[in-house]
């Protein structure tokens, strides 16, 4: 099926915090819509059957419980009413926005999936309604070709967004296409714990999931176009992933991914947005990882110096390193219960120094969530303690098997090239109790190779 993402350069209020009338954000809003609505037309020109914009995308960001009030539509989380904006505009009020949109998808015969902030009053018997009495959802809907709103998920896990309410209970949404069966519906944060993204994916053997995000880029591991691969690769899934532009704030990022092909836009020079369009076949059976290459275990060789072990903060956690020395070897590196375990070879020995890291406890900095990571990175510069630090460039081609005995099933790949670019593994997956990748040859040089593990029991 055609696929389309568009990452957005939102046009953002000057002061969010300000309070403003019902009026002025539908003008502000209007004015991000009108970019849409181009897109729209220009993906439907190009065959796109379904297309996603991103997180925060029409209202910005920002704001506060208050502020925000008037940039949200009504939205009644029902499955029981069938509803369609564009075409029963006068069932509920303050529903421009959802109108808006649910006519571009009618107009195109296209499936369009949005983000955008929605109220709901509640009432004061609700043990969880919030004293002003209403709920504030950071919101995804989803529009069928013929505009009918044919789904909606409310965020579950808030990243600092204090205009918005969690849900009580997760949400666990996905819409029936023709083309390619069932997609699941998730945002940004969620990616990275088990409610409600992993779940849904496992219960309803989901094959597609739409993903609107406005992420801040995070190197060495949570660059978003290299987590969305991840785990699009570890679930064997397509991910449609919008990402917000704004390069000054980190965020730029988005792509269609297939468990073995990637489009994808990085691009943190330039502003404007970006209209992403590709072909992806529809996932109905599952790929078998080829376990056959799998590594054998590190021999234990008495007598040769051990490179020394030293330790740098890697996204704000304590990793564990030793330095990858020399044109190939065979190095061990632990923590906790974890160890990692390395082969490598470098055809040319380059003036960039390489480290092997592993990590096996709870991050606690924005966000908490319990972290297994074995981790080959490019360090900033020839000294120790510039491992982990964010890079963006590498010469190094470097052949390798990494692996670990990991503790939890859920093992996200991650593959990053030099400008910010994506491969694929040669061989991943599970090999007596460890989780392997390797790769021969990457297409450019080495960023970060990396089994990153998510142990969501000791979150």
């Amino acid at each position: 099926y055609v696929a389309a993402v568009y990452e957005h350069e939102s046009i953002l209020t000057p002061n969010p915090t300000a309070l403003v009338d019902r009026q002025s954000a539908l003008e502000l809003m209007g004015r991000n819509l009108d970019i849409y609505e181009q897109q729209v037309v220009a993906a439907a020109r190009q065959g796109a059957q379904i297309i996603v914009f991103p997180e925060d995308g029409i209202h910005g960001f920002n704001f506060t419980r208050s502020s925000i009030y008037p940039y949200l539509d009504f939205v009644l989380h029902s499955h029981s009413v069938k509803w369609n904006p564009c075409r029963e505009p006068y069932l509920f009020n303050d529903t421009e926005i959802l109108q808006r949109l649910s006519c571009m998808a009618l107009k195109n015969k296209i499936f369009l999936v949005a983000n955008l902030g929605t109220k709901q009053p509640c009432e004061h018997t609700d043990p969880y309604c919030p004293s002003d009495g209403r709920y504030q959802f950071n919101t995804n809907v989803a529009f069928n070709d013929d505009g009918m709103l044919v789904a909606t998920y409310r965020k579950y896990n808030l990243y600092f967004e204090y205009a918005f309410d969690t849900t009580p209970e997760p949400d666990y949404t996905f819409f029936d296409t023709p083309f390619a069966g069932k997609f699941g519906m998730f945002t940004c944060f969620d990616i990275l714990f088990f409610e409600p993204a992993v779940n849904l994916i496992r219960q309803h053997n989901l094959k597609q999931v739409v993903y609107p995000t406005a992420w801040m880029n995070q190197l060495p591991l949570l660059s978003a176009v290299e987590f969305q691969q991840a785990f699009a690769t570890a679930f064997n899934i397509n991910i449609l992933a919008a990402n917000i532009h704004h390069p000054t704030l980190g965020m730029t990022g988005s792509g269609i991914y297939t468990p073995v092909k990637s489009f994808i836009y990085h691009n943190m020079e330039s502003y404007g947005g970006k209209l992403i369009v590709a072909e992806i076949p529809v996932i109905t059976t599952d790929y078998k990882n080829n376990l056959e290459k799998a590594p054998g275990r590190v021999s234990e060789k008495g007598d040769e110096q051990l490179p020394p072990l030293f330790y740098a903060e890697m996204m704000y956690d304590n990793f564990t390193f030793v330095p990858v020395w020399g044109e190939k070897g065979e190095l061990q590196v632990c923590a906790n219960t974890l160890c990692c375990y390395l082969n490598y070879q470098r055809t040319v020995l380059t003036e960039e120094l390489y480290a092997l890291g592993v990590f096996d406890g709870l991050h606690t900095v924005h966000g908490t969530y319990y972290v297994q990571a074995c981790a080959l990175v490019k360090c900033g510069g020839l000294s120790f303690s510039t491992c982990g630090q964010e890079v963006t460039d590498a010469t190094a081609l470097i052949d390798f098997q990494l692996w670990g005995n990991m503790s939890t099933p859920y093992i996200f790949p991650l593959l990053l090239t030099s400008g910010i670019t994506l491969d694929f593994a040669d061989h991943m997956g599970w090999k007596n109790n460890h989780y392997f990748i390797s790769k021969n040859r990457t297409s450019s040089g080495l960023l970060t190779a990396a089994v990153y593990g998510r142990w969501y029991e000791k979150d």
